[in-house]
């Protein structure tokens, strides 16, 4: 549309151009279209963000399973040599305690011999819990069903046990009535049960739980 020209009077001036404004009135068709555009791109964000944190998780937690699954494969061989390796202990024990002439070797000037009896140390191996406790510090209760998580419970906790040999065999090492060679029967056959008690007669279950675990976290 052509400005309207309106003349200045006196002195001949050109006329200027006046400038109109124009108002365009929105419907409330358009308020509600704009209003719905917003909440829907508001929606689709959450429901993005909401799809990629679950991924992200998913993809953690799968990560998370895979190194339990690793760190128990491992176990389980560690294990396997540990158990073959207490045994022997356990029969090095058995021949002493049935040999007064090998009894009187493993006790001599107030040192104990451990070698003669276990000679590659109390403990052969040392199972690990490093996945484990990454795993319960990201929450893996939340992660994973029931009998899986009682089940990765109670190997970690009978690993414990097993671990804790150490420090009880160390106990009757460490007695002052160790050293005394009046006192090696009854040293051996303390240690013996430590052993049994608390390592090898845990173990055949252990290893068994280990495959059942091993064959679940897929």
């Amino acid at each position: 549309m052509a400005e309207p020209l309106i003349e200045e009077a006196g002195h001949g001036a050109p006329p200027k151009r006046v400038h109109q404004e124009v108002t365009i009135v929105r419907g409330w068709k358009e308020y509600l279209g704009e209003s719905l555009l917003i909440i829907f791109s508001v929606l689709l964000a959450l429901i993005l963000t909401e799809l990629i944190n679950q991924w992200h998780e998913s993809k953690e937690t799968s990560q998370i399973i895979r190194d339990i699954r690793n760190e128990l494969s491992e176990n389980r061989a560690k294990e396997t040599d540990q158990l073959a390796y207490q045994q022997k202990v356990l029969s090095n024990i058995d021949s002493a305690l049935n040999n007064l002439a090998f009894q009187q070797l493993i006790v001599t000037h107030g040192e104990f011999n451990l070698k003669l009896i276990a000679p590659d140390g109390l403990l052969h191996r040392y199972l690990t819990d490093i996945a484990w406790q990454i795993a319960k510090q990201k929450n893996i209760e939340s992660r994973i069903g029931l009998p899986d998580l009682s089940l990765l419970t109670h190997i970690y906790q009978e690993q414990e046990r097993v671990m804790r040999s150490e420090d009880e065999l160390a106990k009757v090492l460490f007695d002052r009535a160790s050293r005394n060679s009046e006192n090696i029967r009854i040293t051996l056959i303390l240690m013996r049960d430590t052993y049994k008690g608390w390592a090898v007669d845990r173990a055949p279950g252990l290893l068994k739980e280990y495959d059942l675990a091993i064959a679940q976290l897929k």
